[in-house]
């Protein structure tokens, strides 16, 4: 008989898990509404994740992020070897967190309860594209990604998202604005696009809640 070394215990990954969870809680309780920015609630900025959670553990080591993270909803490549995630935190209490990755730090954007998850996906990208960002205290900037995965399916959704992120910005001109933009990001979208076949149309944010078209 042989014996392989032991795995190493979990108990303590898990115990940081529930305290950083445990401080989410407490924090979102705190985050606020917007008019502009329904069905989320926000904080005043982009918290630091780690401020948040902070130290994990009785020795002070924060907790790993791959502990909190739950689904990516969106993923930007550069073929400089930048990432950028928008990933989620599923709590107990059924809210979501969105959170943000740039390989410098993680950030807590954002929270939301909603009864479909993917519903609320499609509605933060929504907020996302047509503040900007600035709605969730980000900025997006520089060119577009050469790789973009997505979690949602519907790819005319897509495409509306990444003309509202797009327009007026280095990614516009780097793509080559014509006379219709929206053929442009389409056409752009299925060379650089990985996302799971389209089984429904996305939700939108103005048909929910009856907002206005901008």
């Amino acid at each position: 008989m042989r014996f392989s070394a032991a795995a190493p215990p979990v108990f303590p990954d898990r115990q940081a898990r529930l305290r950083a969870l445990e401080a989410l809680e407490r924090r979102v309780k705190q985050f606020r509404s917007r008019e502009d920015g329904w069905p989320f609630r926000m904080p005043h900025d982009a918290l630091d994740l780690d401020a948040v959670v902070g130290p994990g553990s009785a020795d002070g080591v924060p907790v790993r992020t791959d502990l909190l993270r739950g689904r990516v909803v969106l993923r930007f490549e550069w073929r400089s070897g930048d990432v950028w995630e928008l990933w989620v935190i599923a709590l107990p209490s059924g809210v979501q967190i969105y959170c943000d990755t740039n390989g410098r730090e993680s950030r807590v954007l954002a929270s939301a309860k909603r009864g479909t998850p993917s519903d609320a996906d499609g509605f933060f990208l929504e907020r996302l594209a047509e503040s900007r960002g600035h709605l969730f205290g980000i900025e997006m900037a520089g060119p577009p990604p050469d790789r973009v995965k997505s979690s949602i399916g519907d790819r005319e959704f897509l495409a509306d998202v990444f003309v509202d992120l797009f327009e007026g910005t280095d990614a516009e001109r780097a793509l080559g604005a014509g006379p219709d933009f929206r053929a442009v990001v389409a056409g752009w979208l299925e060379r650089v696009l990985t996302a799971p076949p389209m089984t429904r149309r996305q939700p939108r944010v103005r048909i929910e809640k009856g907002d206005s078209p901008l």
